[in-house]
């Protein structure tokens, strides 16, 4: 199979590293460059690092620190700081540039203290194919992305996280919260509240794909195509409104085009 044949591409690509911290969120893509880069390098020259951010469901820290476990990796949680940078808190077009650019640094500097030659993170090919102001910060900080430099697609990838038995290689890819909010509507840790909590009221209900989109008075909810006739019957609508009203919602809308990324770029 092709993507097997980019897997040895990837541990080979590590191989040459020598040892590496791992940006690692949880999710299939650095899951599966975790697993590469212990199976390169061994346990002692790889540190998995997740950090805890208010921009993140805070789920997702413990999910990572469940599966660096459960691969026996070396695993450290830190705390983020892009919500003392002002340029990220604006909220302009390049906002995942400001946001990567602080955490890239320190993982670098982590890197350095650790005696560690690289940091790793878990960008794919398919990522070219959207809006990534991140990657400028990938370069600046000296980071590589070991898994498109092996070609892997994010559908090899999952084929290949399956493979290996790792338990988020079917978990739905997920931007953080503050793509929820308009460019150049200020981010505040209230208002990342608020999508967070919002956002589990409708996948309560049975939502597997979920977007409450922040519009300041108005909820722009995005949910698959199927699910939006289930989230609009009367018992599950009355919920939904009555409980986003109290989070600070004066009105609630359903977006009839349904679930899709990049619906704010």
């Amino acid at each position: 199979m092709e993507y097997r044949r980019k897997y040895g591409l990837l541990v080979a690509y590590l191989k040459k590293l020598e040892s590496v911290l791992v940006a690692l969120s949880g999710g299939v893509d650095s899951s599966l460059l975790l697993t590469a880069s212990l199976e390169a390098l061994g346990r002692d020259r790889v540190l998995a690092v997740t950090a805890a951010s208010p921009i993140h469901p805070p789920e997702e820290v413990e999910e990572a620190g469940k599966l660096a476990n459960t691969l026996g990796a070396r695993w450290r949680r830190i705390k983020s700081n892009e919500m003392n940078d002002a340029e990220f808190l604006a909220n302009p077009p390049e906002r995942c540039y400001f946001c990567k650019r602080g955490m890239l640094f320190t993982l670098q500097e982590m890197a350095r203290r650790e005696g560690l030659s690289r940091v790793v993170e878990g960008s794919n090919l398919d990522d070219l194919n959207d809006f990534r102001p991140g990657f400028r910060a990938v370069r600046e900080a000296g980071a590589v992305s070991p898994l498109l430099e092996a070609g892997l697609t994010k559908e090899e990838i999952r084929a290949m996280a399956r493979e290996k038995g790792l338990a988020a290689w079917d978990r739905l890819s997920d931007a953080c919260l503050c793509s929820r909010i308009p460019y150049g509507q200020r981010i505040t840790p209230g208002r990342l509240e608020r999508i967070y909590r919002a956002e589990c009221v409708i996948k309560e209900l049975g939502a597997a794909r979920v977007r409450v989109r922040d519009h300041g008075e108005i909820a722009r909810l995005e949910v698959s195509a199927g699910d939006i006739e289930m989230i609009c019957r009367e018992a599950k609508r009355e919920r939904i409104t009555r409980e986003l009203n109290e989070l600070g919602f004066k009105y609630v809308t359903v977006d009839l085009n349904g679930y899709r990324t990049g619906s704010m770029n």
